[in-house]
């Protein structure tokens, strides 16, 4: 998939020369030349990196980094002037990924541009990977704690949806009626085993289309429940 990469530089030369090297490595290369100008180009799009200058006007590069991070996680690289340490470590402080000193040699530009969205990209993924968990039909979303079948979300409460988080995380592994209790209820909880029963019968009434021959939370007869992965 093309990558589109956002360069910001108030020395249009510069700007040039870079956006015509990173086309010609197939990517999506679009400009601005000050600190607002780049802010609108940031909320308005989705750029998988952003290469940006310390001394802009309107806004720095450090004030442009500040703000950005305070609603996206986009990978940035400073260009710092040569031999400005203490460039370096703002940049690095206000939330950006790297920087490259210039006057710079591209190919290096290039270089950690493909290494920094490498790793960002794997990272990205990762993230994604733990967010949902999917097993056929059904689908849980981890961090906004809703679940699917299909395209149906399932209204489960906070204790059923914590049941199925654990076991769906974690497939294929037994956990007894008190492993359960104590996790998801904590150790102080005064009920009794019985009271997961009731939950894992609601659960399956809920997102199984036949809960007495249940696709997804699997009763190991004498021992507990389990997820099959």
């Amino acid at each position: 998939m093309e990558k589109r990469i956002l360069v910001v530089d108030d020395e249009k030369l510069i700007v040039k020369g870079i956006r015509f090297s990173l086309e010609q490595d197939g990517m999506n290369v679009d400009c601005a030349y000050d600190g607002e100008e780049a802010l609108e180009c940031i909320r308005h799009n989705t750029y998988d990196l952003i290469l940006l200058d310390v001394m802009l006007p309107k806004h720095d590069g450090f004030e442009v980094c500040q703000m950005v991070r305070e609603f996206s996680d986009v990978p940035i690289v400073m260009l710092t002037a040569k031999g400005d340490d203490m460039d370096k470590i703002l940049g690095l402080e206000y939330g950006a990924d790297d920087y490259i000193t210039k006057p710079f040699n591209i190919l290096e530009v290039k270089a950690r541009i493909r290494a920094i969205m490498r790793r960002t990209g794997k990272n990205r993924q990762q993230r994604d990977d733990e967010k949902y968990i999917r097993k056929g039909e059904l689908k849980i979303d981890c961090e906004s704690r809703r679940v699917f079948i299909a395209d149906t979300e399932m209204n489960l409460t906070a204790k059923e949806f914590d049941l199925l988080e654990l076991l769906a995380t974690n497939p294929n592994k037994v956990y007894s009626r008190e492993n359960l209790l104590n996790i998801v209820w904590g150790y102080e909880y005064p009920g009794d085993a019985r009271t997961v029963d009731v939950h894992i019968r609601r659960l399956r009434e809920k997102i199984e289309s036949n809960p007495s021959d249940p696709k997804y939370v699997h009763t190991k007869w004498g021992v507990g429940y389990y997820f099959r992965g």
